[in-house]
């Protein structure tokens, strides 16, 4: 089966550790990025605001992710 972007930016399937919290931080995060990836409507008006918002979010919860990855593994 294919992962989805989320699964693939955060490396679900990667976590030496066994640590539980870590399968969860790195779900969820997943869970978020598809949900704002399927935004794929740009909206009238904003140009590529719509865009540069999107990416913006992706990139937060990426780079959030793996501070609460190292959080977890600490």
């Amino acid at each position: 089966m294919e992962k989805t972007i989320g699964e693939t930016r955060v490396r679900t399937a990667f976590n030496p550790s066994a640590n539980g919290e870590v399968d969860q931080i790195k779900q969820k995060a997943a869970e978020l990025i598809n949900l704002i990836d399927g935004m794929r409507t740009e909206k009238p008006g904003i140009g590529g605001e719509f865009g540069r918002l999107k990416a913006l979010a992706l990139t937060s919860i990426e780079e959030g992710a793996m501070w609460a990855v190292k959080a977890a593994t600490i």
